[in-house]
């Protein structure tokens, strides 16, 4: 999780598959709007909102095991530091599934 200073841009690689990822999405953002399109998400968080892009990578593959791979771009607009802590801590708890 992000301590109390979250950038306003950033990038992650997250291990689920695109389907998983956007039927968790709405849990994650909890009462905050959400509008998916494509491989696009834009949340609304007070006055300003977070635009998420999530591409699908190539499986991780080690011995007999596969890891599904999504790459997702962070990007707050109009939204101050402590809004965009705020947001990210409960994010965090519902994306992250134990290390996802």
């Amino acid at each position: 999780m992000f301590p109390r200073d979250v950038p306003a841009t950033f990038e992650r690689e997250h291990g689920i598959t695109e389907a998983d990822w956007l039927a968790t999405l709405p849990q994650a953002t909890g009462a905050h709007p959400l509008v998916t399109s494509g491989p696009d998400a834009v949340i609304t968080i007070g006055s300003g909102r977070l635009h998420l892009h999530w591409e699908v990578l190539p499986e991780r593959r080690i011995a007999l095991a596969r890891l599904p791979r999504l790459q997702v771009t962070y990007r707050f607009i109009d939204t101050d530091a402590d809004a965009r802590s705020a947001f990210m801590q409960r994010y965090d708890l519902v994306i992250q599934r134990g290390g996802g």
